[in-house]
């Protein structure tokens, strides 16, 4: 069994953020990358382009019908002043467990924001991580004469323990009350016509799409970080590599939870893929 250098890595837990609202898991990023934002990258599902008359909003947060009865109605705090009653709201919905060591400090929200605005993309570079990097070193292993994902679970335990406790209806609940923070945030990333619910739901559906290999795909070094040896993979977007070397079992788990949490927020129920599939989106079913 082999670790990787940390030098250059982007191997880790990608988990915080899927759990949280709704979008994505974090790797950890370079040892040597500033953190510091970025200008938004290419992305592969690309939002309304700054300047550009604003798109027809595709799934507005008014019409998710997902609120218990406890819903906060409280007023909500400015942006720049969000991240106390910000990670008190999450801490609460992960069960009061590792929350608030995982998550960075400040600017929670933004950093969320701009971490899901870049997943459909081909790199994570440059943005502001939401979620401190596990402890250790990512593993992998030789099978067959090859290098190969290992057994990285321990490294990931505390933030799978977030994403199996995260109740969906609360969280989604939650994130509707907080929207109008999650709006703003994304405007001030550069989309002032763009709408956040609309680029999250793009988001999670490219997520969907990553591939459930039946065998841990091949790695091969490159420029002291591994890469998928199959350049298929390897092209697909830096979210769905992210999610695939969480390895199968954490993979399947945090996809059942982004079905859920779509569902909740468009009124769609998403079936789970074919076992193995390549990536084929699943069809959804109206309620």
């Amino acid at each position: 069994m082999r670790r990787q250098a940390s030098t250059g890595s982007w191997i880790a837990a990608v988990i915080v953020v899927i759990a949280l609202v709704a979008a994505g898991v974090w790797m950890v990023r370079r040892a040597t990358q500033p953190e510091v934002a970025s200008p938004p990258t290419a992305n592969a599902v690309p939002p309304a382009v700054s300047g550009s008359a604003p798109a027809p909003i595709q799934h507005p947060i008014a019409q998710v019908q997902a609120a218990p009865a406890s819903a906060s109605t409280a007023p909500l705090p400015a942006l720049d002043q969000s991240d106390d009653d910000v990670l008190a709201a999450l801490q609460r919905l992960a069960g009061d467990g590792e929350l608030s060591l995982l998550l960075v400090r400040p600017q929670i929200i933004a950093r969320i924001v701009a971490s899901i605005d870049a997943m459909p993309g081909r790199s994570l570079g440059g943005v502001m991580m939401p979620a401190r990097p596990p402890k250790g070193a990512f593993v992998t292993r030789e099978l067959d004469g090859q290098t190969v994902i290992g057994d990285n679970t321990d490294r990931h335990a505390p933030y799978m323990a977030i994403v199996e406790q995260a109740d969906p209806q609360a969280l989604v609940a939650w994130y509707v009350h907080a929207y109008p923070l999650f709006q703003q945030a994304y405007e001030h990333l550069g989309y002032p016509h763009g709408y956040f619910n609309d680029r999250l739901i793009a988001v999670i559906d490219n997520l969907l799409e990553a591939p459930e290999p039946a065998e841990p795909p091949a790695l091969q070094p490159s420029k002291g970080q591994y890469v998928f040896a199959d350049p298929a993979l390897e092209a697909r977007s830096a979210g769905q590599r992210l999610l695939l070397r969480t390895g199968p079992a954490n993979e399947a788990t945090i996809k059942a939870k982004l079905r859920t949490i779509r569902g909740l927020l468009v009124g769609q129920h998403l079936q789970p893929a074919a076992a193995n599939s390549a990536g084929r989106m699943p069809v959804p079913v109206q309620r």
